[in-house]
């Protein structure tokens, strides 16, 4: 265990999150190599420039699951590399643990914080993942993780590959953007509430909005393939990343106990549905994703015990959700390319293989 724990938790009733982030943004007007040009908002813009950046992640975090899946649905591997801290992390920063010494091997970062630290020396708030990074400077781009999945789509559209789908679709931006501000608000964030809660309270509200919620989900997707239209968008994206971790992590860790998602018939089959497509299930890493939770929130479980269940060789089942309309990609749309070597889980899970 690190001599300097991370704290998490609210000490005194709900949990807040800090919403803060680095919003600087691409921008295809801009020539390759160019520096970036400041906005009168206090941002910047910086040049679409393939090779020039670094996605900085970690299997275990959810914000940061969604880049990655984005990132490979796209095919912008060869635009964009990929940069893994390990799991856990403390007070000061997460690390990255692919470099035989500790460090990202194509930047020669140890701590993330640095990064951030070589933009905005002193940076005062949170080191998270997502983040871009320009790899010659070392320099933290971007943490905002909703709209780096955006940018990936939008911006960055001339590289992506053949056959990549369409995640954002402009005749359905609106309704995702309510889908998904209602599923950040109330469920990606809402086990955090649940989870964090200083107060007997705190938590109890949490809890009953969470399942609220919830239970809207298991109503909508009784009669609606995926969220919103009839093929997989952003919004599928961003909900898959809080239930593949609730049955491991959120229904003991952080208290979001009435049911598991293998207990509800329509969450269960569209999680099933995702996780056996490529880009889902083949970027999540069970093993990371629980010593993540359990061992660097240490004022949740003190013990540092990682819990060797459950059994998640449901989500490879067969399941039912070819019978409602639509498909996961729209026609003319082709799988993404297989994993890149070197970008496998650490970990696999014995279905998973």
């Amino acid at each position: 265990m690190s001599s300097n724990p991370a704290r998490n938790a609210s000490p005194d009733g709900e949990f807040v999150r800090d919403t803060t982030y680095i919003a600087d943004s691409f921008s295809a007007d801009l020539a390759p190599g160019s520096a970036p040009q400041p906005a009168d908002d206090g941002t910047c813009a910086w040049p679409i420039e393939p090779g020039r950046y670094r996605l900085m992640a970690a299997r275990a975090c959810p914000w940061a699951h969604r880049a990655i899946i984005v990132r490979r649905l796209l095919g912008l591997e060869d635009a964009i590399s990929l940069g893994l801290a390990g799991p856990t992390h403390d007070a000061r920063s997460w690390t990255f643990d692919l470099g035989p010494d500790g460090e990202d091997p194509e930047t020669g970062l140890h701590f993330l914080k640095d990064a951030y630290e070589a933009r905005f020396p002193g940076y005062p708030r949170g080191i998270t993942v997502p983040v871009i990074v320009e790899k010659q400077t070392r320099t933290a781009v971007t943490n905002d993780f909703r709209r780096i999945p955006v940018d990936f789509q939008d911006a960055w559209a001339a590289h992506h590959r053949d056959g990549a789908p369409d995640l954002y679709p402009r005749e359905l931006r609106a309704e995702i953007d309510e889908v998904a501000d209602r599923i950040y608000h109330h469920i990606n964030n809402g086990v955090y509430r649940a989870g964090f809660a200083g107060s007997q309270d705190a938590y109890e509200e949490a809890y009953a909005d969470l399942w609220e919620h919830m239970d809207w989900l298991e109503d909508h997707l009784s009669r609606h393939r995926f969220l919103v239209g009839e093929h997989i968008t952003l919004a599928d994206v961003y909900l898959y990343p809080t239930l593949v971790r609730f049955d491991p992590v959120y229904v003991g860790h952080f208290k979001a106990s009435r049911n598991r998602i293998a207990e509800m018939p329509n969450l269960r089959g569209y999680l099933q549905e995702l996780f056996q497509l490529p880009g889902f299930g083949d970027t999540t890493d069970f093993q990371e994703i629980k010593e993540h939770y359990y061992i660097t929130h240490a004022e949740i479980n003190p013990t540092g015990v990682v819990p060797a269940g459950p059994d998640m060789r449901w989500l490879i089942d067969a399941h039912e959700r070819h019978l409602l309309p639509g498909s996961p990609f729209a026609n003319g749309v082709t799988p993404p390319r297989p994993v890149r070597a070197g970008e496998e889980v650490k970990h696999p899970a014995p279905f998973q293989r």
